[in-house]
């Protein structure tokens, strides 16, 4: 029987694609104003961006348990899989690897192997699409894990947001620093080295954070052929715009694309606005181009998706005044 593998909700793939391909999506919680709903199945980015237009909100998400893993990876192998190859998002971002790896040693360390992507959105949507792609082929649980490891190698990801404002919110840069780019009107352009949120550029207005986006996802490609993918929140024109402009720059070279919608999770920590670009490097000949090197990507500010400022504690909270 084949390697099962499961991601989770951070990874905002198009559904029709996860039936496709066979994965097993968890859903990571997010409560809003108390009402606590997990993500994608009964919260969804609308609901996040209507809380945090309110004048006063409390905003929080949290891991799945590890008991919810652990359900789920005895499911599958019951079911017939062989192993489960698990692939979450990045572990600086969220304790949901760490729960995905407790739940691993409870069923069998031999049978389920747990992947930090080192990122969210498409940057973890693409190496568990690479997972699949070798489980259908046959591949062992080594070879699984394999795949999501080289695909996490060719993946990259730069990010915008309009304000500095929800990354204030939620601990993930300080309050001198929001205020001083709300001043001068500073827009951050982000990417994640190693799994942390590092920044990589600041703009002055929408549109040249897009011109920069782009740049940065053409420079990533180098001489691969690539897949795109493109997320928002609440800004359907603007992802049109990063799209359009990204496969005019980039050709023949791009091979499939994908637009989706940021869910509340990521809503609660970045914001609408957001904008973002996800680029896959094609493994073969220039495979690895001149944006070649570790993985960088990501969807939030630095700190846990999951977490209050740094050291916290696991449950993070958003709140409006």
């Amino acid at each position: 029987m084949p390697v099962a593998v499961v991601t989770d909700s951070t990874a905002y793939l198009p559904p029709e694609l996860v039936r496709q391909r066979g994965l097993t999506v968890v859903p990571l919680t997010v409560v809003l104003n108390g009402a606590e709903g997990l993500e994608g199945v009964e919260t969804f980015p609308d609901d996040a961006t209507r809380a945090l237009g309110g004048r006063r909100v409390s905003v929080s998400t949290s891991r799945p348990a590890p008991e919810q893993f652990a359900r789920m990876y005895r499911d599958l192998l019951d079911a017939g899989a062989d192993a489960v190859v698990s692939v979450h998002l990045s572990a600086e971002l969220s304790g949901t690897v760490e729960a995905a790896r407790l739940a691993a040693a409870q069923v069998g360390g031999d049978r389920v192997a747990v992947v930090d992507s080192r990122s969210t959105g498409m940057g973890l949507g693409f190496p568990a699409l690479a997972a699949a792609e070798a489980a259908a082929e046959g591949a062992d649980l080594p070879g699984v894990r394999r795949a999501a490891a080289d695909a996490i190698d060719r993946t990259m990801i730069y990010f915008y947001v309009d304000t500095l404002e929800f990354l204030r919110r939620g601990g993930r840069i300080g309050a001198a620093e929001a205020l001083l780019g709300t001043a001068l009107s500073v827009k951050p352009i982000m990417h994640m080295p190693d799994g942390a949120i590092v920044l990589k550029d600041k703009v002055r207005t929408a549109s040249r954070g897009v011109a920069r986006l782009v740049d940065l996802a053409v420079e990533a490609a180098g001489d691969a052929d690539v897949d795109l993918a493109v997320h928002h929140l609440a800004a359907p024109q603007r992802a049109e715009q990063l799209l359009a402009a990204l496969t005019e720059r980039l050709g023949g070279r791009v091979r499939s694309t994908y637009v989706t919608e940021a869910g509340a999770v990521v809503a609660a920590h970045a914001g609408p606005g957001l904008a973002c670009v996800v680029v896959h490097r094609r493994p073969g000949l220039g495979g690895r181009g001149s944006g070649s090197g570790p993985a960088s990507s990501g969807l939030v500010g630095a700190g846990s998706v999951d977490s209050g400022p740094v050291g916290s504690g696991p449950d993070g909270e958003v709140e409006a005044r």
